[in-house]
């Protein structure tokens, strides 16, 4: 029987998907595995029973990666499971900047009376301007990045697009009518609006600054549903000054941004769905049903994907290591030494880790071959 723990409310169609092999405890010293959603994770112990964490939703800052990888405890994420509900909201920002409807709204609900009048008197005040022709980038064309590019063609804008890791698949997603820039620099000139869809990390931390904003047309829309360490708040509110910015739509509201008329703040609804906390609930259940049955890995952030498909022979071992030279010689060694004849297997390295995974047609004795495994470098042996 495996325990899972869940560290916030996760949507029940989710957690439905356990099977009757799964229990959800309240002591999460108990577990095998953890789903989380926002709970900080950083000052936490770890029981030795933790195997696995998943995120449900795509960002992991409240999860200490680097502490879960010497512990061998695999942590996955649900890339793009939350995508659509963050389009919907990009495009609906978007638009709202572009009617002024934050601001015509809130005026109206000062009326108070001769109201139809009033409203045909002063409803020039909020004239505003059609998308239709307008041109926007995409900074970061992953499962979010695409949906919103090609969302935006769909409404009749001129759509470019940035993004120097783009993967085959997303390409491939990617309306042929996007145009691509190879660089940034290249891009911000073009835009009247610029929207961010790239993952927090110290080669992201304020890439939107001074110097990035200098090279913007003057009245440009900026929108921020990715992280808020992404832009640098005082260089944009310089911009708002300056007439840069027109509008700032972000995700993610401060005290300096909530007192300034051009900002539009939205308090972090992006994944915030129905729909998207089931989809991202029901694909943690399964990542991490099919680690703890199988030993395979898929959207972990800091192990690699690793498969080796159904375990059907008499015992399947899952290897987690350094990457380091020589270890995959190392286990199969110390397996042969054993007299363990190996039916399949599979190794896969990302950075300083590695994933090794060992089909075997054997008896096997498991606590003899944890401790003959049990040497410099291999960080975690799991028989199943």
């Amino acid at each position: 029987m495996y325990k899972i723990a869940k560290l916030n409310h996760i949507s029940p169609k989710g957690l439905a998907c356990f099977t009757d092999e799964y229990e959800i405890v309240e002591d999460i010293n108990e577990a095998h595995a953890i789903i989380v959603r926002s709970h900080d994770m950083k000052s936490m112990d770890f029981s030795p029973n933790l195997l696995a964490i998943a995120r449900a939703g795509a960002g992991v800052n409240n999860i200490p990666i680097e502490k879960c990888s010497e512990n061998g405890i695999v942590v996955f994420n649900t890339p793009g499971a939350n995508a659509n509900a963050v389009k919907e909201l990009v495009l609906t920002g978007l638009l709202m900047s572009a009617r002024n409807l934050t601001s015509a709204i809130a005026w109206t609900k000062t009326l108070t009376t001769d109201i139809p009048k009033t409203v045909e008197k002063n409803k020039s005040k909020f004239s505003g301007h059609e998308i239709k022709g307008k041109t926007l980038g995409v900074i970061g064309l992953g499962s979010i990045g695409v949906l919103v590019a090609n969302a935006a063609e769909c409404l009749g804008m001129k759509v470019l697009g940035y993004d120097p890791f783009l993967s085959i698949e997303h390409a491939h997603a990617l309306s042929s009518n996007v145009e691509l820039h190879e660089t940034l620099d290249s891009l911000l000139p073009l835009c009247d609006y610029v929207t961010i869809h790239v993952p927090f990390m110290e080669a992201t931390k304020e890439m939107i600054n001074k110097e990035r904003l200098l090279k913007m047309k003057k009245d440009v829309c900026l929108l921020n549903f990715s992280r808020d360490q992404i832009v640098k708040e005082d260089d944009v509110l310089i911009a708002i000054d300056k007439g840069i910015i027109r509008t700032y739509v972000t995700d993610f509201p401060s005290e300096r941004y909530l007192d300034n008329e051009q900002v539009i703040c939205i308090p972090h609804l992006g994944a915030s769905t129905y729909e998207s906390e089931v989809n991202c609930a029901m694909m943690a259940t399964e990542e991490l049903m099919d680690f703890l049955e199988n030993g395979n890995i898929k959207n972990s952030v800091n192990f690699p994907t690793c498969n080796l498909g159904l375990c059907t022979t008499k015992a399947r071992l899952v290897v987690l290591n350094k990457n380091v030279p020589a270890m995959l010689g190392k286990i199969t060694g110390i397996l042969a030494d054993k007299n363990v004849n190996i039916s399949d297997l599979v190794n896969r390295s990302k950075g300083d880790y590695a994933v090794t995974l060992v089909d075997v047609d054997s008896d096997i004795d498991e606590e003899e071959i944890k401790e003959a495994l049990n040497v410099e470098g291999i960080i975690s042996v799991r028989v199943i």
